[in-house]
């Protein structure tokens, strides 16, 4: 902030700087940095000053970030997806080996705590659950039955 970035409204780890000549992005998390721009001499400059106040390590161009992979097209477009997550989600719940669905979830049926067998490990459905929300970034088609199970944290 004292290099006149200002928080976003809609993230609280995301900044934008703002001028006449270029835009300037900083999403952080933790230890983690990401920036972006307009201007790549810009973007050079920032890592440099940046660096003057803190140990950086430059990665270069983004690959993977907060498990997502960043994969660059030919024409130079951004494809975003969380293959090697959905793989370790996939093995945590011991469903390697299941066969795909076209859609997770037939939106019809009214799913209710009662009336059903519990589930054995709730601490694994909670977890698994957990990273299902985290999985709906780059796969909006599971929010809803995401959005359904979360409803029965309390009681899988």
């Amino acid at each position: 902030m004292q290099l006149g970035f200002k928080p976003t409204i809609s993230d609280p780890s995301l900044f934008t700087f703002t001028n006449f000549k270029f835009v300037l992005h900083i999403l952080i998390y933790v230890d983690d940095i990401l920036i972006t721009g307009s201007s790549s001499q810009a973007i050079k400059n920032l890592i440099t000053t940046l660096n003057n106040s803190f140990s950086l390590k430059d990665l270069g161009r983004l690959h993977y970030f907060l498990g997502i992979e960043a994969h660059w097209t030919p024409d130079g477009s951004l494809l975003l997806s969380q293959t090697k997550y959905i793989h370790q989600l996939l093995q945590k719940a011991n469903v390697v080996n299941v066969n795909s669905q076209p859609s997770p979830m037939v939106s019809s049926p009214k799913l209710t705590a009662d009336g059903s067998t519990i589930f054995q490990d709730p601490t694994l459905f909670r977890q698994v659950v957990g990273a299902l929300q985290y999985l709906t970034f780059t796969r909006p088609d599971i929010t809803f039955v995401v959005n359904k199970v979360s409803q029965y944290m309390h009681n899988p």
